[in-house]
């Protein structure tokens, strides 16, 4: 008799009978409701000038998170963040990031960091588009780029530690709202 461990067979149920909800395609969704497990950062730390905020709201009638800021590369900064610890790590089947999300017509970027971006500056960053609509938007481990030649070329799904939504690297104004973030 042929036994399949119990992830292994709710994998194999959601490949076969593909989701119509990004809640029920989630492997691993972040709770935006839980205000504590999030983290304003911006240049600041590092003595640029960029300011924003992090706020949670109610968006037809589901938690969601909001990134809005004015970012800046003067002073060597240019980000605005909201970042989130992970725990527990993520299954070796993970495949990538998914998003709800909208705003104003932006690039912004999702970073990763992991056990082996042990400096502050360390990280994998992929770039996602946002409109005005809200739009799943899915990120494949294999489109983050390490931010230096000391990383793996491609993060490790279960070296991953944190995850941020990011405005980041030019001057612009910052408006996003994420309404379901996880693992896929």
């Amino acid at each position: 008799m042929l036994l399949i461990p119990f992830r292994r067979l709710i994998l194999i149920v959601a490949l076969i009978f593909p989701a119509d909800t990004y809640a029920e395609d989630a492997m691993l969704q972040l709770s935006l409701s839980d205000q504590s497990r999030w983290a304003y950062v911006s240049d600041q730390v590092m003595g640029g000038v960029s300011q924003g905020a992090a706020s949670f709201e109610v968006v037809d009638g589901q938690p969601a998170l909001r990134l809005t800021g004015d970012v800046s590369t003067a002073n060597r900064g240019g980000f605005i963040q909201a970042r989130t610890n992970l725990d527990p790590s993520l299954p070796e089947t993970a495949q990538g990031v998914i998003l709800n999300v909208r705003g104003n017509d932006q690039t912004y970027f999702v970073h990763l960091k992991t056990n082996g971006t042990l400096l502050p500056w360390q990280y994998y960053q992929a770039p996602f588009e946002v409109s005005q609509n809200w739009t799943e938007v899915r990120i494949p481990f294999c489109d983050f780029a390490a931010s230096g030649r000391l990383l793996r070329k491609t993060p490790n799904p279960t070296a991953v530690r944190s995850l941020a939504v990011v405005a980041f690297g030019r001057d612009h104004s910052a408006d996003l709202t994420v309404r379901s973030l996880g693992f896929y």
